[in-house]
């Protein structure tokens, strides 16, 4: 997402490199090409303006320091300017009420309103150890009652019932009656969408937020409608009095404008980011972190967390212990790494947040293919007997041939897996001799482009 903006404004910031200061002269340029870029990503041309405005503001007439160059001061002004626009600080969800606290979905059909309930209750429950109700007041698509009862079950949530026949403020208030008797933390109640803006949808969303009086009202909006999500927005705005933005289809092909314009347009703050169709696909919104990706800076707080979150902290340390006792990195180990490396979202997801020069290392790489690759060999792996992972040396022609039909694999994408471990087992033990630097430049060779 955005990969047009960054690359534009990577592009901007070469071309006033060897200047001491940063003047009108030679911001001008720049201005216009920050401005072509934003409006090419969809960003709404008054938010455009704004901006400009702001960075321009702030950028002329800017003393570069002595460790800078003017690209990375005006990347610094530019950082800023996104951090605010995109709402400057991160917002959290708000508890501040007797239980349980009503979250109220709201958005047109199709914006994943459903799915973003089911990953806000896997989400409360995860992170804030909630106990959440749902229900679906959507009394007009026959599948959307069922389809939030699946996703709540498999977010280990309770989904309150409701059927076609009743009318949506009914079931909202019988499920607030139900969630209070039953102490309920949260109560999160999908709401109907439509294709379009229309009188109905508002009357009755705003019975509905009249009914519940909910401590958070989420506009869910679809990251890749572009100007389309900022008209939703505003009429939305009108109607309800939002307190936060989810924004969904994040890792879309998309031009990406309603994250940077939505925020400007309803004035509440973007909480939330769906991606993908996983129930774990939703990321609390930084918009400090959201600008370094823009910028081509990476993301690595969330990378971290993402690890914190994905990893067995009990595997990894004993892996660590057994590299330390001069045991050898073998085959099970590998197939671990690999498991790890999947439950963080594979490649695609961990390069997403990386910084720009590691992203252009990959740039050739096709990830699709990479997470394929990666599948077969687990493949690979699960058909070698225990004696082969753990003693990987054993595994010669007759062996190969075995696993090889076994997996559904040729003997050369065989070989060429093995040849991969053997690469990473030569890192282990370099690791394992303490040296850090020649691992890094076995991995540089492993990585066609990183230098």
């Amino acid at each position: 997402m955005l990969e047009n903006l960054s690359q534009r404004l990577a592009k901007v910031v070469k071309t006033i490199k060897g200047e001491a200061r940063l003047t009108e002269a030679n911001t001008q340029e720049m201005l216009r090409e920050v401005r072509i870029a934003l409006l090419e990503a969809d960003v709404a041309l008054p938010v455009v303006r704004d901006f400009i405005a702001k960075v321009k503001e702030k950028s002329v007439g800017q003393e570069v320091l002595q460790s800078l160059t003017p690209g990375q001061a005006l990347v610094g002004v530019v950082n800023q300017e996104l951090t605010q626009l995109m709402g400057g600080a991160t917002a959290e969800l708000s508890f501040a009420t007797q239980p349980p606290a009503v979250i109220l979905m709201a958005g047109l059909q199709g914006a994943g309103k459903t799915t973003s309930a089911g990953k806000l209750a896997k989400w409360l429950k995860a992170e804030k150890k909630k106990k959440v109700l749902t229900v679906s007041c959507d009394v007009y698509r026959p599948a959307a009652i069922e389809q939030l009862k699946t996703v709540s079950a498999q977010a280990g949530a309770e989904c309150f019932p409701s059927t076609p026949d009743q009318k949506p403020v009914d079931i909202a208030r019988a499920a607030l009656q139900w969630a209070r008797t039953h102490y309920f933390d949260v109560l999160i109640v999908d709401t109907a969408g439509r294709l379009a803006i229309d009188e109905a949808l508002m009357a009755e969303i705003k019975a509905l937020h009249a009914e519940l009086n909910p401590i958070e009202t989420l506009f869910v909006v679809d990251a890749m409608q572009g100007q389309d999500a900022v008209n939703t927005a505003k009429a939305f705005k009108e109607a309800l009095p939002l307190t936060g933005v989810v924004l969904t289809k994040l890792d879309g092909d998309s031009r990406g404008g309603a994250a940077l314009s939505v925020k400007a347009v309803t004035g509440a703050p973007i909480k939330f980011v769906g991606v993908g169709e996983k129930l774990e696909g939703l990321d609390v919104f930084h918009p400090d972190r959201m600008a370094s990706r823009i910028l081509g800076m990476g993301d690595i707080l969330s990378l971290v967390e993402e690890a914190q979150r994905s990893v067995d902290v009990d595997s990894a340390k004993a892996l660590a212990d057994k590299l330390k006792s001069g045991s050898k990195f073998d085959l099970n180990d590998f197939l671990e790494q690999i498991g790890q490396m999947k439950k963080m979202g594979g490649f695609s997801s961990l390069i997403d947040k990386l910084p720009a020069q590691f992203q252009q290392a990959a740039a050739g790489a096709d990830m699709g293919q990479a997470e394929k690759q990666m599948r077969r060999m687990q493949g690979m792996i699960h058909s070698m007997t225990p004696l082969e992972r753990s003693k990987p040396d054993l595994i010669k022609a007759t062996r190969k041939r075995r696993i090889a039909a076994g997996s559904g694999v040729t003997v050369q994408e065989l070989n060429r897996m093995l040849s991969q471990f053997e690469q990473m087992q030569s890192m282990m033990k370099k690791m394992q001799k303490g040296g850090l630097a020649k691992m890094m430049r076995g991995m540089r060779g492993m990585m066609p482009g990183m230098r």
